[in-house]
């Protein structure tokens, strides 16, 4: 290994070894150490003013985001480069007995040879090419080569006509909130130094797609994620008289068989499908036992997006509740109608009405009965629910619940809402001359690395990054009026959660995916391929930089 992949082995290891699990203090001293980092960066020595740390707004762990902006001086070009990534991790629960060593790679892989594997992870464990640990592949390898290639290019600053912008961000593992604040900070940068931000290399990890895939992708862009929610409100009534009620877990359950896992729903662009929706959240809304049966229920789902405008998934989401809804309704009008011939019992009808509604169709709904400023109201039942340290699913769903109490109409409905988080989805589009020109200009670079001897790889560009990145938040296909599906629909919009749409569209960054090679990220066999990640990697993101500021 040259030395530029030793240091970016060392360097990994040493952002391992810092416990930073995603929610906990773990990720204000990652932040540290890599501001440590950077502060020891010829460059930075002389330019102190240009890292800083941004601590994230009223965080009680004390998390930051770090920025490092190293500035060419052969010419005053403010074309920028962005090289980002997240510090967070996901937790070890699932290591077992081994979690203990989780943090500690070295360690990790002696304990790992003491123990049965999979032949495939034992495989690569034996080989000495792969570096176990949580967060080795997702994505601490990832920061570490961005920095290792931050001093690199340091080195050659009186060369460069341009300009890098180093940033790494907490919290992406769920609610995104280290991108998300760092959205305004990028926006005074821009106008502080004038800079012009031409793409970001996000350096997420990559995976192969399959059994025995060898290639490593590129992707120009990222998935999309929405989390769409459902209210279920049924009739509550007394088992002994079962049939005279609707219960909202028989809703909920059609509606999971309708959506989990449907490959209907997913969303194809040019030629790439979205994985297809997944159930994440069922319960029924009753705390306690008695004979009656719930009266209301929740669920929600991941939903992902590759240029499906947020209308069309309302309209969808819509259909797939009112079918649900009618088929359990039928299901229990045959299953009374067969009760009432066992029993030899005169067969009514049960006469219960499919409803099915989105929450900006409850709140007009709720207006009309309340007296006084509903907003206000809501604004307020929001703050003390923050206050409180309720997860902002809860908190969203209980709003509806609060606006649902309001109304006269109690009968049973389901009611469709959104909650955080919430993932743009974005790709460059060949449509596009200028983001054409990136994706010629991305192929071409990779197929300049190739044609050194020692470097032979199968690189595919494709357009969807398809796991959640902090990518979506740096440019947003979707224009506004499609927005306002998700938006006026969103329980607590810019009260308990929101995504800055306006700043970032101001922004419109280009956002690819290079990314460190690794297997099994969130799983206990976390690994990172060293010769692809620690060596090629770098050389292809320094070609990149180098030819983009030529």
């Amino acid at each position: 290994m040259n030395k530029i992949g030793e240091e970016i082995e060392k360097l990994t290891i040493e952002l391992v070894n810092i416990p930073s699990v995603n929610g906990t203090e773990g990720e204000g001293k990652l932040s540290n150490k890599i501001f440590s980092y950077l502060k020891e960066i010829e460059y930075f020595k002389k330019h102190q003013d240009y890292i800083f740390q941004v601590p994230l707004k009223n965080d009680k762990l004390g998390r930051s985001n770090v920025f490092a902006l190293l500035r060419g001086e052969n010419g005053s070009s403010g074309r920028t480069i962005i090289l980002h990534g997240h510090m967070d991790t996901v937790g070890v629960d699932d290591f077992g007995n081994l979690a203990k060593y989780a943090f500690d790679p070295k360690t990790l892989m002696e304990k790992l040879k003491e123990i049965e594997l999979p032949n495939e992870v034992k495989e690569d464990l034996e080989s000495g090419d792969w570096l176990f640990g949580r967060g080795a592949s997702d994505m601490k390898s990832g920061d570490a080569v961005h920095l290792v290639v931050l001093k690199e290019i340091s080195k050659l600053v009186s060369e460069i006509d341009g300009n890098i912008l180093f940033m790494s961000n907490p919290v992406e593992e769920n609610q995104h909130t280290g991108i998300i604040e760092a959205i305004d900070v990028l926006n005074k940068l821009k106008d502080k130094y004038k800079l012009q931000y031409v793409m970001a290399i996000n350096n997420d990890y990559i995976c192969p797609m399959y059994k025995g895939d060898k290639a490593k992708y590129i992707y120009t862009g990222t998935v999309g994620k929405l989390l769409p929610s459902f209210y279920f409100v049924g009739k509550e009534t007394h088992v002994g008289q079962c049939f005279e009620g609707l219960n909202p877990d028989d809703l909920a359950g059609e509606l999971i068989n309708e959506i989990n896992l449907n490959v209907g729903m997913c969303d194809e662009y040019k030629g790439e499908y979205t994985l297809p929706p997944s159930v994440l959240k069922f319960t029924d809304l009753k705390e306690n036992y008695n004979v009656q049966t719930p009266f209301s229920a929740f669920a929600y789902f991941n939903y992902a997006v590759h240029n499906e405008s947020p209308k069309k998934t309302l309209e969808k989401l819509k259909k797939a509740a009112r079918d649900a809804f009618e088929r359990a309704i039928k299901k229990n009008e045959d299953r009374y109608k067969k009760y009432c011939e066992m029993v030899k019992q005169e067969y009514e009808p049960l006469n219960f009405v499919p409803k099915v509604i989105t929450y900006s169709e409850l709140y007009k709904e709720a207006e009309k009965s309340f007296e006084g400023d509903l907003d206000k109201k809501i604004e307020n039942y929001a703050k003390k629910l923050l206050s409180e340290s309720v997860d902002s699913r809860y908190i969203s769903l209980k709003i509806v619940q609060e606006v649902f109490n309001i109304c006269t109409n109690k009968k049973p409905c389901i009611v469709i809402f959104f909650a955080a988080p919430y993932c743009p989805h974005n790709t460059l589009k060949s449509e596009n001359d200028g983001e054409k020109e990136i994706i010629d200009k991305i192929k071409a670079y990779t197929d300049e690395l190739n044609e050194r001897e020692e470097i032979n790889e199968e690189f595919k560009i494709m357009q969807f990054f398809p796991s959640l990145s902090d990518s979506s938040y740096l440019k947003v296909d979707d224009n506004f009026d499609e927005l306002y599906s998700i938006t006026s629909n969103f329980p607590g919009w810019n009260k308990i959660y929101g995504v800055p749409l306006k700043e970032i569209k101001k922004l419109n960054i280009s956002a690819v995916n290079y990314g460190c090679y690794g297997k099994d990220a969130h799983k206990w066999t976390e690994r990172v391929y060293k010769p692809y990640s620690f060596e090629v990697l770098p050389e292809l993101i320094m070609l990149t930089i180098k030819k983009l500021f030529k």
